[in-house]
């Protein structure tokens, strides 16, 4: 995977080849296609990484007062960055995933992991208790939509990152989970 991913961000995914990935791994092109080709390590690249950030997290997320706007975006800092740092990469790994022909963990255990992180820093806000699950699920939707709209190229990550502020500042602040 280290081979495909220095190929992909010098070259560009889409000019980089398999037996270019292969002679850079030292390994035969028939080793890289087992694997599953170039859409493949670019999913298992991107997914390798954020389950990194996930394991990596203190398992106390919650802040020590009251939730606000800057503690949840917290939770989604390193992702905005890491698609912000290749734009190209983000938009073949984000198409990857819409044709839905290569599963991804994002969507799965670390949708989460991400929800739960969500959950405990808005047990911490104003909202009633029963609005906790389903607010963490509309900024989790929220963040996916706005994070894809990026790297599709449709408005840029700071946008995507303001919009993403003002849908939790909107959740956050609705009165006794009104909205």
């Amino acid at each position: 995977m280290a081979a495909a991913e220095q190929l992909f961000r010098a070259q560009g995914f889409k000019a980089t080849t398999i037996r270019q990935i292969a002679a850079e791994a030292n390994v035969s092109a028939g080793t890289v296609m087992a694997v599953g080709g170039k859409d493949t390590l670019l999913v298992s690249i991107f997914d390798t990484w954020i389950t990194s950030v996930h394991n990596d997290r203190h398992t106390d997320v919650a802040p020590s007062t009251t939730a606000t706007t800057e503690d949840v975006l917290k939770l989604f800092v390193p992702f905005v960055g890491y698609f912000a740092l290749d734009p190209e990469l983000s938009r073949e790994y984000t198409a990857i995933l819409v044709r839905g022909n290569h599963e991804s963990v994002i969507f799965r255990d670390l949708a989460l992991a991400l929800l739960a992180g969500l959950e405990t820093v808005l047990a911490s806000s104003t909202l009633p208790r029963s609005q906790v699950g389903p607010d963490a699920r509309t900024i989790y939707l929220a963040y996916l939509g706005l994070l894809m709209t990026a790297s599709s190229g449709a408005i840029t990550m700071p946008d995507a990152a303001d919009q993403l502020r003002q849908t939790i500042d909107f959740v956050i602040a609705q009165p006794n989970g009104k909205q």
